[in-house]
């Protein structure tokens, strides 16, 4: 028998040294291989041809160069006052090094490693972005603070000495936001008013959907988790008349005959995207162009103010402005297509000739779009602003989508830094036996390490940059990345690790920089671990009321016996609020758009999910009354009565440093934003509130609701508060 290696084999061994994972667990804890067809796509679209044994020798060597440690990479991450290890390959013994600090300072020193160990640098206790200089290599060193920026850090910015109380905030849906004059979108205004209103409450957080920037020429394209690009920022939630003032914008109305259509949209339950984004992108065309004549021409403070704008944003800008110019013309093409990778060959090249002459042939167009960023901007910028104004220690979390739309300006401007062909997703569940395949694309590891993480380090500054905190989606894709082959069914993907140490330095780090937190989206499948790292790095995870179960037990663990250092809430976007729980909406939404699945013992699986809930629902209750936020010896209200009150009261009380509350818990309402796995059966990221911004505020019993979970929270500081009581089972 040969003793050749196979070809699989060879494939498996390359795939592993890429970061891929050649085996996985399913839900059901059973052992699953890549198949070897899975990987030799995938190691392809890394730019890792295997389609012969040369091309894997080739891409074995171009890797080997890569990890050896023959040569540095260009960006090293450290933390503070922890030595700094480089690979001895890279390093000849008893040569000089010079570190230029950012602060100024040099430090000049000697490697006296033995040989074959590696070198090591003496300890850097000032964080920020060094340089390294050995030789004529320069080498940034990242040295980050050994944790993020934390709530307590946050409130101690206000200049409070005292210890950090409970905090407790909001978590508002932008575009679902309603304000007199939006235009039938929630827009950054409306968060402003929000952000006060609540501040003036107690509240010292808003968390706030995505406001990633989307498609202008495709507005049917509105899902906030499925940016065109996460630098810049979604130009839809512009409120026409913050800048220029109301006469102006509603001059503009009247000039492109919008003013009934504008009122018409405001009055809709539910948002049009379509109509509402090109009728206000009409508007905003027109402010432009009276902005060119009335203003640009006179290089007035406005004027300068938008050049200086565009002159900081600086390639990454102008790239996102050629995007949208570039997909409207094509669009507008006989069979056009808005995916740029089926585009004319030069112009999927952001730095090709052709792109450049388009620039210049479309001067008008794009600084069109470049208007649009630095209104949106100003409008996300002032929402921060008069958050931390009113009080607010943290003020707006912005969060952070796990990818981007592989159509998008994002994956064209920086594609090489990004994954092409792929789709981030997840392997088949219990809950979707096909996996999901999200059409996101995301950057590449060996692009990260190669290019020094300049993608990764640009995407968390404009995170950062209009906030006071951010909530990283599925932070889970720190460590690791379902990836699945463009056209391919989920199932046939496979995991790709990333340099997660890396990744969660550079956080901390930029996390000091713009004093803001960090959460990271940790549910689901949690590798053992994982959370660990998270907390020492300063990152709270977040804890959500239907996951808190005991160990042993069906039943809800007891508000004292949640994790510390985490954020607390009762539901997210992607899950049941209290009522949709209450009364199994959720259950019967999923029959409706064909996510049940049939049963093998024959039974109605609805019937049988909906008895299943009240179970839980007994068994919650039980919780609450052990919790002491219920009355004891009070049966379970009925299904049609939710005990909103008692389940924001029972978070409040966890040991959570800050808890937030949807505002569709805080207003008790059934439907839930969105319903992962349907796409246009519900009527994800529509719903709007019923109540403008300012009435919202004038209602009873919402203030009544807001005013009970201050003083929750107050409570729950108290060492005597009853209902932080650990000594009562899981299940009573």
């Amino acid at each position: 028998m040969s003793t050749a290696r196979r070809p699989s084999e060879t494939i498996d061994s390359l795939a592993k040294r890429a970061g891929f994972e050649v085996e996985w667990q399913d839900a059901h804890h059973n052992t699953k291989h890549v198949p070897e067809q899975t990987l030799a796509v995938l190691l392809e679209r890394m730019g890792l041809p295997c389609g012969n044994a040369t091309q894997i020798r080739q891409s074995a060597a171009a890797l080997d160069a890569e990890l050896s440690g023959r040569k540095l990479p260009p960006l090293m991450t450290a933390e503070c006052g922890r030595g700094i290890a480089l690979p001895a390959a890279a390093i000849k013994a008893n040569s000089h090094y010079r570190i230029e600090l950012e602060g100024g300072e040099v430090i000049d020193g000697r490697f006296t490693a033995p040989k074959g160990e590696a070198a090591l640098l003496s300890p850097i206790d000032e964080p920020g972005y060094h340089t390294l200089v050995l030789n004529d290599h320069r080498i940034t060193l990242a040295v980050a603070p050994a944790r993020s920026y934390t709530v307590a850090d946050a409130w101690q910015g206000l200049g409070n000495s005292a210890p950090t109380p409970p905090l407790w905030g909001v978590a508002a849906q932008l575009y679902g936001l309603r304000r007199s004059g939006d235009g039938g979108i929630g827009d950054y205004t409306a968060l402003a008013q929000m952000a006060v209103q609540t501040a003036k409450r107690g509240a010292h957080a808003l968390a706030v959907s995505p406001t990633h920037a989307m498609f202008s020429a495709e507005p049917e394209r509105f899902s906030p988790y499925s940016p065109s690009s996460r630098l810049w920022l979604n130009v839809t939630h512009i409120d026409p008349a913050a800048v220029f003032g109301k006469e102006a914008a509603r001059a503009a109305m009247k000039a492109v005959q919008a003013d009934e259509t504008w009122t018409q949209l405001e009055r809709l339950t539910l948002i049009d995207w379509p109509q509402a984004v090109r009728i206000k992108l009409k508007v905003l065309r027109h402010l432009f162009e009276q902005f060119c004549v009335n203003e640009r021409a006179q290089d007035a403070p406005r004027a300068q103010e938008f050049n200086e704008f565009c002159v900081a944003g600086g390639r990454s800008l102008e790239d996102h402005a050629r995007f949208e110019a570039l997909q409207a013309v094509q669009l507008a093409q006989p069979d056009g297509d808005g995916h740029w990778r089926n585009w004319p060959e030069a112009l999927r090249d952001p730095r090709s000739a052709e792109v450049e002459a388009f620039a210049h042939a479309h001067r008008h167009e794009i600084e069109f779009h470049l208007y649009l960023q630095w209104l949106a901007a100003k409008g996300l910028s002032h929402a921060q602003h008069a958050a931390r104004d009113a009080g607010m220690a943290v003020g707006l979390i912005a969060d952070l989508a796990v990818g981007c739309d592989s159509a998008g300006s994002h994956a064209w401007s920086y594609r090489d830094d990004m994954l092409q062909g792929v789709s981030v997703g997840a392997p088949p569940d219990i809950f979707n036996q096909a996996g999901q395949a999200w059409g996101l694309t995301t950057f590449s590891p060996r692009a990260m390490r190669n290019q020094g993480f300049s993608a990764f380090i640009d995407m968390l500054r404009a995170a950062f940059a209009h906030a006071g905190g951010i909530r990283i989606d599925h932070i889970l894709g720190l460590r690791r990345l379902w990836l699945v082959p463009e056209g391919e069914s989920a199932a046939n993907g496979a995991y790709l690790r990333y340099p997660l140490e890396d990744m969660l330095r550079l956080i901390a780090l930029e996390s000091w920089r713009h004093h803001a937190i960090v959460i990271g989206e940790d549910l689901g499948t949690v590798p053992p671990g994982f959370r660990e790292r998270l907390n020492e790095h300063g990152l709270a995870g977040i804890r959500v009321l239907w996951f808190e179960r005991g160990e042993w037990s069906d039943g809800f663990k007891m508000p004292a016996d949640w994790d510390r250092n985490v954020v607390a809430t009762t539901t997210t976007h992607d899950l049941p609020t209290v009522t949709g729980w209450w009364r199994g909406a959720d259950i019967v939404w999923r029959n409706r758009v064909g996510q049940t699945l049939p049963r093998a013992d024959g039974r109605d699986p609805v019937e049988v999910a909906l008895a299943e809930r009240a179970d839980d629902r007994a068994r919650l209750w039980d919780a609450f009354q052990w919790a002491g936020v219920a009355a004891h010896g009070v049966p379970p209200p009925p299904s049609e009565s939710a005990p909103v009150d008692e389940a924001l009261a029972f978070v409040a009380a966890t040991p959570s440093p800050l808890v937030t509350y949807p505002l569709e818990d805080l207003l008790a309402l059934e439907d839930q934003p969105n319903l992962p796995g349907s796409i246009d059966e519900h009527p994800n990221w529509r719903r709007r509130l019923a109540l403008p911004v300012d009435e919202l505020f004038a209602e009873p019993a919402f203030l009544d609701r807001l005013l009970a979970v201050d003083r929750f929270r107050r409570a729950s500081a108290s060492p005597t508060n009853s209902s932080t009581a650990s000594s009562g089972p899981d299940t009573p």
